[in-house]
């Protein structure tokens, strides 16, 4: 997943973070990946229903709403709001490999989702992807009287039982969007629990399996991050490794989830931000789940094996809370 070979840029390439995207010396991009989109649609396997729906008419954005199958029109579901990964600058919520993992979710788990859509770095550096995100978060809110834009929402969704979730930089997201609950709060929402399935977190001192790394790799991490956000201190900045965070323990939910692949670069990271979540004060619920011989996001590529079904299982356990 991360081979990143700067040494081996092409001669135009001001940045080359290949097998995910090339700076050009000229100011263009090439993303190699994640270019892809699918239309909303009624799923023929899962028999989920989405459609897209316009969260912030300034910047053109939306985000694609999930609805599972057989809801009781009375009935209010757990709430799902989901940011996808990319390093913050390839993929899209329209993407299909995440349109493909909602639909599988949100028919396991029996929620109502809202998948977000944000502006991708570099063209729209950190904090952008964030900001977007809360608005997002804000849009979904305006829901909470039942007198939204969106019906979906205003008819269906849990405001008591919302819950925030991402893989790799989305999860990076998800925890900062439950970081910033926690300080500022949004009426009438009430978010549980957060769900980070291998979330980009990185530091300046290598630890654990990232020792035995190798030094290009590294430093394709490092230089993603950078890329992500210009203005940043480095690798401890808390952006990307909360565990230096002092305001750690006002992570705004009750209870955390985090997956980690035993194959993942950004397992131990992901590990230690664990740790770092009991030892902070923050008095939630740490539970963590480790899909053995795994590597990143390996329920993307391949989300009917067997470990990426015990992830979604135990995903949807604990969003149920039967877990």
């Amino acid at each position: 997943m991360f081979s990143f070979d700067m040494d081996a840029a092409e001669p135009d390439a001001a940045l080359d973070l290949s097998p995910f995207i090339i700076v050009y010396k000229d100011g263009s991009i090439e993303r190699l990946v994640g270019n892809e989109i699918v239309p909303p649609s009624l799923d023929p396997k899962s028999s989920v229903l989405s459609k897209d729906a316009v969260y912030s008419k300034e910047a053109k954005l939306s985000s694609r709403l999930y609805l599972p199958p057989g809801v009781d029109p009375d009935k209010k579901l757990p709430l799902l709001i989901y940011f996808y990964g990319g390093g913050f600058c390839v993929e899209s919520a329209f993407s299909p490999a995440y349109h493909n993992y909602l639909n599988i979710l949100v028919a396991e788990a029996k929620v109502i989702a809202v998948s977000v859509d944000y502006r991708r770095v570099p063209e729209h550096p950190i904090p952008v992807p964030y900001d977007d995100s809360w608005t997002a978060l804000k849009w979904v809110a305006s829901h909470v009287n039942g007198d939204g834009p969106e019906k979906w929402l205003n008819n269906h969704a849990d405001f008591g039982k919302v819950y925030l979730a991402g893989d790799s930089a989305g999860g990076n997201i998800a925890h900062h969007m439950a970081m910033r609950y926690g300080q500022e709060r949004l009426f009438g929402v009430k978010a549980v629990g957060v769900v980070l399935i291998h979330p980009y977190f990185w530091g300046k001192e290598p630890i654990g399996n990232e020792v035995h790394e190798l030094e290009r790799v590294l430093k394709g991490i490092a230089a993603t991050w950078h890329l992500a956000c210009p203005t940043t201190s480095g690798c401890d900045d808390p952006l990307i490794n909360p565990t230096t965070d002092p305001k750690l323990a006002s992570l705004g939910c009750s209870k955390v989830l985090v997956a980690v692949a035993e194959k993942d670069l950004l397992r131990d990271r992901d590990l230690l931000y664990c740790e770092a979540l009991k030892k902070c004060g923050w008095g939630g619920a740490v539970e963590t789940m480790e899909a053995e011989g795994e590597g990143h996001v390996f329920h993307l590529f391949n989300p009917t094996c067997g470990n990426a079904v015990a992830m979604l299982k135990k995903t949807a356990a604990f969003i149920s809370g039967h877990n």
